[in-house]
């Protein structure tokens, strides 16, 4: 297979970092893209078990989780850091531990699915009519969920949080970060990973992981700031941890020629990401998914007329 050109790896990394994060879909898109420039495009940049093209992603998925670590860095740090206190204590206690614990509990059923599906999907669904039925399938998904979740006390509820089982009274100050991730640790356990457990559908190419997230949150309670929240800290260790397991390929000898384009395609990806990932943050405040799930169902029933006519 032909290698990535620095101009396509320009082109895809911009197109990975938005559509990676948007509900959109980053693999529907890096599948429908290529076939409908069509040429040379098509060519270079086809999905295959040994493309050239499949390990400039991984690269670029890579730098999308890097840009998530560095956007949430504070987050993470007091993440983590529940996490230890948890196991050194053998506590669960505060809402730091408990929400570390949702996301690792909540990732597992995705990590599982993926070792053992996306090689078989991506074979077999990542082409262009299956891509475009499944993203005209995840408009239509975003668009029920904003149609059909109706507010819940959980949505509902005051921004006070309570933080009386901190070991300290002191007054502090109290970020917006910190009093999201107080709601999102009183979720169940159950909850949590049935949320976590909506990314297995992101495997289908077409299927936004974020934007599937996001409903599942919707439907258990969350309000939007609160589920992309979550839907954007589940997706970091998922994405990374799937892009540096497959990162060795993108090393192979038949890859040397796409090595150069992949590194700016990744920075290019990373940029990309973190400028998505700080305007979603603030859109999810106040609007909604449905100009997400109008795009979706527009360009899928396009691209489906366009390749199956």
């Amino acid at each position: 297979m032909s290698a990535v050109t620095y101009v396509e790896a320009i082109v895809v990394g911009a197109l990975q970092g938005v559509s990676e994060l948007f509900p959109v879909s980053s693999l529907g898109h890096s599948i429908l893209l290529p076939a409908w420039l069509g040429g040379q495009w098509q060519r270079d940049l086809s999905i295959g078990k040994d493309s050239p093209y499949l390990a400039v992603l991984v690269a670029m998925h890579v730098a999308t989780a890097l840009a998530l670590v560095l956007f949430f860095r504070k987050d993470w740090v007091r993440i983590i850091g529940g996490l230890w206190t948890s196991i050194r204590h053998r506590e669960v206690r505060t809402p730091d531990q408990r929400l570390a614990w949702l996301l690792v509990l909540a990732t597992i059923p995705v990590g599982l699915a993926g070792l053992l599906f996306e090689g078989l999907l991506r074979d077999f669904l990542g082409k262009p009519v299956p891509a475009a039925i499944f993203l005209a399938l995840n408009g239509g998904v975003l668009y029920a969920a904003e149609k059909f979740s109706r507010p819940s006390k959980k949505a509902a509820e005051e921004d006070t949080v309570d933080f009386s089982a901190e070991d300290t009274m002191v007054l502090r100050a109290v970020t917006v970060e910190e009093a999201t991730d107080v709601r999102l640790a009183k979720l169940r356990v159950g909850e949590a990973v049935l949320i976590g457990a909506a990314q297995i559908l992101a495997l289908l190419p077409g299927i936004s992981r974020s934007g599937i997230t996001m409903v599942a949150g919707l439907r258990r309670g969350l309000g939007h700031e609160d589920a992309a929240r979550f839907a954007f800290l589940l997706a970091t260790p998922v994405i990374l941890a799937a892009g540096v397991l497959k990162m060795p390929t993108l090393f192979a000898p038949e890859n040397h020629a796409s090595l150069g384009p992949a590194l700016v395609g990744s920075v290019i990806a990373g940029i990309a990401s973190y400028i998505s990932v700080r305007f979603l943050t603030g859109y999810f405040e106040t609007r909604t998914l449905t100009p997400f799930a109008i795009y979706c169902v527009v360009a899928g029933i396009g691209s489906l007329l366009f390749f199956a006519v």
